[in-house]
């Protein structure tokens, strides 16, 4: 027999009973949950668990159907039997041998039910109801191949080697956690481990208290999702680059761009970005159609067309270039964040404001754990620098490994606030992580110089200069920093001014 908790099995029962009509979810709050206010999060996990119960899973809805804006349906066969309570067929057990399956091209990940350590069968709803989230919350991220809950779950209440897991489910990583409910207060865990040498990449503990379950289940769920797939993609680069180049296929040769790439944003050598461009060009030779491929060609030529680094510098059909590679990005993969957020990014240098920041909404609503250093750059520029803030804060919380330009433009957002004493450590922080990085250089000076330091605002002026030598704040600096706003400009190029930055 399968157990269920009470409120759960009381849902299911109302379903049942109920199969004639379509229930909405103001009507389950009234009979389950007496009319109190509930989130729609609560309703989706019973909802789970509840298809769990019964073989059903949220995927295939054979028995139990969501109808959009309508509500939900037991659709089921049902007949009453006074004959002995027979036990579901259990599934095939998954210690018997079988082969080894393929692990695709690009990270796959499978979620292991996590362990319920309370000893109370009763939480099995709080364990089952996070790793479906997790599962729900990673699938969102086109990246990853996330391996579906049915063949997950089947893992759940057993003791598996996780190469072993790897072999059947046939996965790079597996994610395995468990949940401790002691009184008011959970602990949950969790560890992602690689499945074909065994060796652990993260772990991490999250203390909880437990006043309101799902509120806990949905920070924890998030804290989770946004820090693994940080982890899982530096894994992944880390990874290929160890590969022999004759098993290179299109994915591999996009994650060594983007390692590559990434190092461009510490180093800013132009040797860099040309091998980044080379990579991708392998990559699309042998997938033309890759989006991810040719949103990562568009940084190359934004970046191109922001540093002084060849020819590129500054010329008009170099960031037309990042703009058509990005739309065509957008225009293969309509749902894939990271196109969204670099057109974006491009159409803010293009001072399209509105046009950029809904780009970057667009990203956000395709996957709500999105985030990116490039939407404080277009909110910085379209004068919104309290929300810069938040979405460079945001970011560097979820990405451990974030980028020197992430903390430059939060200083910048509180450059443009005015608010210097907490613009200047993050741009030392950029400086001194990326100290080729020009814009790095011209932000801290102008800091400098508005706190009236002037020494080391001259000093970081002569910095900039190295970098680029033909560098004027009306030449360089307006055409590459496109403020909305006229104020915003005047403050911004004042403290260039002042840290004796020339005019012309």
């Amino acid at each position: 027999m399968v157990s269920v908790p009470p409120m759960v099995f009381d849902l299911l029962l109302y379903l049942i009973c109920n199969r004639e009509r379509v229930v909405s979810k103001d009507d389950l709050i009234s009979a389950i949950w007496d009319g109190r206010i509930v989130s729609d999060a609560a309703i989706t996990t019973r909802l789970n668990v509840a298809r769990s119960a019964i073989g059903d899973t949220g995927e295939e809805q054979r028995l139990i159907k969501t109808l959009q804006r309508k509500g939900f349906r037991f659709v089921g066969p049902v007949r009453e039997d006074h004959g002995q309570a027979r036990t579901p067929a259990s599934p095939a057990p998954i210690d018997e041998p079988r082969p080894a399956l393929s692990v695709p091209e690009k990270a796959s990940i499978a979620v292991l039910p996590f362990v319920n350590m309370s000893g109370d069968p009763g939480q099995d709803y709080l364990t089952d109801g996070i790793t479906e989230d997790i599962i729900t919350e990673l699938s969102r991220f086109s990246e990853l191949f996330v391996i579906a809950r049915n063949s997950s779950f089947q893992y759940r209440g057993k003791l598996a080697d996780v190469r072993e897991v790897g072999r059947n489910l046939g996965v790079h990583y597996v994610l395995e956690g468990s949940i401790r409910r002691d009184s008011d207060r959970v602990r949950i865990t969790a560890q992602l481990v690689d499945a074909v040498t065994g060796s652990h990449h993260w772990a991490e503990r999250y203390d909880r208290q437990l006043k309101d379950v799902f509120t806990v289940q949905d920070d924890v769920v998030r804290a989770i999702v946004s820090v693994l797939v940080a982890h899982v993609n530096k894994a992944e680069m880390e990874r290929t680059l160890l590969k022999p180049p004759a098993t290179w296929q299109a994915y591999d040769y996009l994650m060594r761009a983007a390692e590559t790439l990434a190092s461009f944003l510490w180093s800013f050598r132009v040797d860099q970005l040309h091998e980044t461009r080379r990579l991708i060009e392998h990559s699309l030779a042998m997938d033309p159609n890759y989006a991810r491929a040719y949103a990562l060609l568009s940084s190359t030529y934004s970046s191109a067309w922001i540093q002084p680094l060849d020819s590129d510098f500054l010329k008009p059909e170099t960031l037309a270039r990042a703009h058509q590679a990005a739309r065509h990005a957008v225009q293969l993969d309509p749902n894939l964040p990271q196109a969204r957020a670099q057109l974006g990014y491009v159409l803010a240098f293009q001072g399209q404001h509105a046009l950029s920041i809904a780009e970057f909404k667009r990203a956000v609503a395709r996957n709500p754990n999105f985030t990116d250093w490039r939407f404080a750059c277009a909110l910085v520029f379209a004068g919104e620098f309290a929300r810069a803030i938040l979405a460079a804060q945001d970011h560097m919380r979820v990405d451990p490994f974030y980028l020197s330009v992430t903390s430059g433009f939060l200083g910048l957002a509180f450059y443009m606030l005015k608010d210097y004493a907490e613009a200047l450590p993050q741009l030392e922080e950029t400086v001194s992580r990326a100290p080729n990085w020009r814009d790095g250089r011209v932000w801290l000076a102008a800091t400098y110089a508005q706190i009236g330091q002037c020494e080391r605002a001259g000093r970081e002026a002569a910095e900039v200069m190295r970098i680029e030598p033909g560098f004027t704040i009306n030449g360089t600096a307006r055409r590459i920093m496109t403020f909305k706003n006229l104020s915003d400009a005047d403050h911004f190029f004042e403290g260039l001014g002042k840290a004796g930055l020339p005019a012309n």
